[in-house]
């Protein structure tokens, strides 16, 4: 058996492919896969930031066009790029365990932490969920957009004299980079992206071969955290346009999940934390969806 595996080209994303065929492999050694590297939209427009180009699906919609015309078997992506709902016809295989949500710094030498920057210090992000929640607690940084891949961001820090810039902890620790991480942003200080650090593995439907050798790395604690705050994404609609965040923790048999809804502008920025059964993480995020709705509705009124 083969399974052609798309991915986007960048370090990360071929690292991540890379280590979901590398597990793969341990539970399937007779499986034979081969990688296919797609360009997308998000990786061609790299002067424009994410908000600007205003387009759901800006790093899958090419690869999934080859899932759907069987050009490749089955795509691996970051699930946080994924849009609320997948085209006709596709869907997720199970979810390998997560690896840490949170958001980091990368802070130029001397800095350590938040509290360290000094007054009017320059952060580089190209996210607003990031850059809003920044402002909250240091309403005198000076938020700049940045884009690019990890290390091309990570750069900018000496190319454009930036004090520090924010990532996903996860795409750092992926690549090795480590070392680089001079502050982790606790998930109450910046709520992460929903499903930030777990990884979608997309599949045709009627597929159950393939989707039987995924099924493999199947990580029931990740499942139930991305099914809680992707249910809280699908329930407000989000976009790239506004900031947006849900994070999920398990405690026990409880769920408490978190979220984040604000204006493109960041003037509102609506916090609210829910707890709920286990056995329900998605009602539990459309729940809470409809209750950041409400909120914002009436501070729109």
């Amino acid at each position: 058996m083969k399974i052609v595996v798309g991915t986007r080209g960048s370090k990360l994303a071929v690292t991540q492919t890379n280590w979901v065929i590398d597990r793969l492999k341990e539970k399937h050694p007779n499986v034979e896969f081969e990688v296919k590297i797609i360009k997308t939209k998000g990786d061609i427009i790299q002067n424009v930031s994410l908000d600007k180009i205003g387009d759901k699906g800006l790093f899958v919609k090419e690869i999934e066009q080859q899932l759907i015309s069987r050009q490749i078997d089955m795509a691996v992506h970051s699930m946080k790029d994924m849009p609320s709902s997948l085209p006709d016809g596709l869907k997720f295989a199970s979810i390998p365990k997560r690896e840490d949500p949170r958001d980091v710094l990368i802070l130029k030498d001397g800095y350590s932490c938040l509290e360290d920057l000094p007054q009017g210090a320059t952060i580089g992000t190209g996210s607003k969920r990031r850059k809003y929640q920044l402002l909250n607690c240091r309403p005198d940084l000076n938020i700049v957009s940045i884009r690019g891949n990890v290390d091309t961001r990570i750069r900018k820090i000496v190319d454009e004299n930036l004090d520090g810039v924010v990532l996903a902890a996860s795409g750092i620790l992926r690549v090795g980079l480590e070392e680089k991480i001079s502050y982790y942003l606790p998930t109450d200080v910046v709520i992460p992206a929903p499903a930030q650090g777990a990884l979608a593995i997309e599949i045709r439907k009627n597929e159950s071969e393939i989707e039987e050798v995924i099924n493999s790395l199947k990580d029931e604690m990740t499942e139930i955290q991305v099914a809680a705050e992707r249910g809280f994404l699908d329930g407000v609609n989000g976009s790239c346009h506004i900031p947006m965040g849900a994070y999920c923790e398990i405690d026990g048999d409880k769920l408490k999940l978190t979220g984040l809804y604000g204006d493109e502008e960041g003037n509102a920025l609506i916090i609210k934390l829910i707890e709920g059964d286990i056995k329900s993480p998605r009602e539990l995020g459309n729940d809470l969806a409809k209750l950041v709705l409400k909120e914002y509705e009436q501070y729109e009124g």
